[in-house]
């Protein structure tokens, strides 16, 4: 999404560098990229983290691709806005196409070339489109709220940090207006994303520690 102001600090690159050294690996046993799925709530450091993995993973010699959730929601952001304050049952897995980032993904993963995806001017308030071209890019990383529920996706990784956790990154973002209606909005988000975290593979917890979550047999 053109327009995003991300805040890179210390923390975001150790997790990074310890979740680049983990993914090397599995990379490497595969004969087509491996899609990873970077999720967690509003302000977690989702774009912040995949920023850093992919300088990571750059040191490691892999090279990747970061595919953002925000660019395939319904509405552009002030009009998805409106939407939400008169119909507050908007708000949930539904504002996005992820339908369609997963067709992408799944795409680019056996080799497409290119794929014509949205993209979000978050100034403009407006969806147009661009060509994402993988130049053999070893890892597709998608990243977003809802990226969990992705199906063409290898590994998920769930950033476990509460809303009132991220509040200060949040208002240091200034991407929305902090008002009453917000915290609803919050609210529900909480109350669908906190479920994902069941599904992750890897976990960061609220002080950016990288754990492995081992499925129970």
């Amino acid at each position: 999404m053109r327009g995003d102001r991300l805040l890179i600090e210390p923390h975001h690159r150790e997790a990074a560098e310890t979740l680049a050294t983990r993914l090397k690996p599995r990379w490497l046993s595969r004969p087509s990229p491996l899609v990873v799925a970077i999720a967690g709530e509003s302000g977690s450091g989702k774009s912040e983290l995949t920023a850093a993995l992919a300088d990571a993973l750059r040191g490691h010699d892999v090279s990747s691709l970061i595919i953002q959730q925000d660019d395939y929601f319904v509405y552009p952001p002030k009009t998805n806005d409106r939407k939400r304050r008169s119909d507050i049952a908007w708000v949930g897995p539904q504002e996005v196409r992820l339908y369609l980032l997963d067709a992408h993904l799944a795409q680019l993963a056996k080799g497409a070339d290119s794929v014509d995806k949205p993209l979000v001017f978050y100034d403009e308030d407006r969806i147009g489109e661009e060509t994402l071209r993988p130049q053999g890019a070893d890892i597709l990383i998608a990243e977003g709220t809802y990226t969990s529920l992705l199906v063409s996706v290898d590994v998920r990784v769930f950033i476990d940090r509460t809303v009132r956790e991220t509040r200060t990154a949040r208002i240091e973002r200034a991407r929305e207006a902090q008002d009453a209606f917000l915290e609803r909005v919050l609210a529900i988000e909480h109350e669908v994303i906190s479920t994902h975290r069941d599904l992750a593979d890897y976990l960061i917890t609220s002080d950016y520690s990288v754990e492995e979550l081992v499925p129970e047999s």
